[in-house]
C-alpha cells in the first residue's frame, strides 16, 4: 500500500501555514495557530481520525481570525486531496453521530471528488474562547471545498457551543476515518461507476 501522507505549505501576504498529513497514522498531532480553541478543534480531528496531523499557522491576527482559519482549511483540504491521491480502495462514504454531554452532532462525508458543503450548527460565539462560530462554518466549507468531498453537518442538539462544536469536529473525524479506509474487498478499484473521483 503506498503511504497515504502528504507535506503542503502556502504563504500569502495575510498568512503561513505548514500542514503534514498521514491518513494511516494514529492520531498524533503537533498543532499551533495561535488560536487556542482552534487547536482543539483540529487535535479532535486528529485524535479520533487517527489521523497523523502537524499544523503551523502564523498570519495577521491583528485583523482577526479570518485569514488564519480560513487559509488552514485552504492548505488542510488540499493536504487530504493529495494523501487520498486516486482513492482507489476507499470505502468513500460515513456517516456518524457523536454526542458531548448534552450536545449531539450528526457529520456525512462522500468522498466523491466533489467540493460541496451544507453546515446547520446553531453556533453562536459564547464559550468560544477567541474563535467566532461563524468561522467553525466558514473553516468547514474551505476544508470541503479544497479536499474534494461532500460534508452535511447537522446539530441535533445542545445548550454549550463549545461541546457542539467539538461534537461536530469528533463526528468529522470519525466520519473521515471510515470513509478512507481501504476496504480489501474493493480490491484497489476506485469507488465509483465513472472509474473515476476528480
Amino acid at each position: 500500500m503506498a503511504d497515504r501522507k502528504a507535506k503542503i505549505t502556502r504563504e500569502t501576504g495575510e498568512s503561513q501555514i505548514s500542514v503534514e498529513i498521514n491518513l494511516d497514522g494514529n492520531g498524533s498531532y503537533n498543532i499551533d495557530t495561535g488560536n487556542g480553541m482552534f487547536d482543539h478543534m483540529l487535535a479532535q480531528l486528529s485524535r479520533h481520525g487517527l489521523i497523523d496531523l502537524n499544523v503551523s499557522a502564523k498570519g495577521d491576527t491583528h485583523v482577526g481570525w479570518h485569514h488564519i482559519i480560513e487559509d488552514t482549511g485552504i492548505v488542510l483540504g488540499r493536504a487530504f486531496k493529495e494523501a487520498v491521491g486516486d482513492a482507489a480502495g476507499i470505502t468513500r462514504m460515513a456517516h456518524t453521530y457523536v454526542p458531548l454531554d448534552e450536545a449531539l452532532a450528526l457529520v456525512v462525508v462522500d468522498y466523491s471528488g466533489r467540493g460541496y458543503a451544507i453546515i446547520e450548527t446553531t453556533l453562536s460565539d459564547s464559550d468560544m474562547g477567541d474563535m467566532p462560530a461563524s468561522l467553525v462554518t466558514h473553516f468547514l466549507e474551505t476544508l470541503s471545498r479544497e479536499g474534494g468531498f461532500n460534508l452535511h453537518v447537522r446539530v441535533l442538539a445542545g445548550a454549550n457551543n463549545h461541546h457542539k462544536s467539538e461534537a461536530i469536529f469528533k463526528a468529522l473525524a470519525r466520519s473521515l476515518r471510515v470513509a478512507l479506509t481501504l476496504d480489501p474487498r474493493r480490491e484497489g478499484n476506485i469507488p465509483s461507476t465513472k472509474g473515476t473521483i476528480g
